[in-house]
């Protein structure tokens, strides 16, 4: 990733969707009190710091919480709809792809990913590997 630590000169929403288009997930660090920050803002809502840092996080999270949306097969079929606790502390909505909506489960390790949407990119996530 080119130089995601730097401050961008543009808001942090735009930031962080023009990383997403490049591929690359990128969350924010408080600089003052070292909290990881998911959603991109100006100022750290845990200390009021607006000094912060952009890095990629390590991808792994745990589901937090998780719902079923029930759709017709025609309208696209069912998907989910989870909270994932990031390993860096942030918590984000999101799915959990390759899997039944219904096998995604409170507690599951998983991975972030950086997928296509008709929208542009956007960071889903899949179960885990386990060893």
């Amino acid at each position: 990733m080119s130089d995601a630590t730097s401050s961008p000169a543009v808001g942090a929403d735009k930031y962080y969707r023009d990383q997403l288009e490049l591929g690359n997930f990128v969350i924010q660090r408080c600089q003052s009190c070292a909290s990881g920050i998911f959603y991109p803002r100006m100022i750290c809502p845990h200390c009021g710091s607006d000094s912060l840092e952009w890095f990629a996080p390590s991808g792994k999270g745990t589901v937090y919480s998780t719902t079923v949306v029930r759709r017709k097969a025609e309208q696209g079929g069912d998907y989910n709809v989870a909270l994932i606790d990031l390993a860096e502390g942030p918590r984000m909505m999101s799915r959990v792809d390759d899997l039944a909506p219904e096998s995604v489960t409170i507690g599951m390790p998983v991975t972030a990913q950086v997928k296509d949407a008709d929208s542009g990119k956007i960071v889903v996530f899949v179960k885990a590997e386990t060893k």
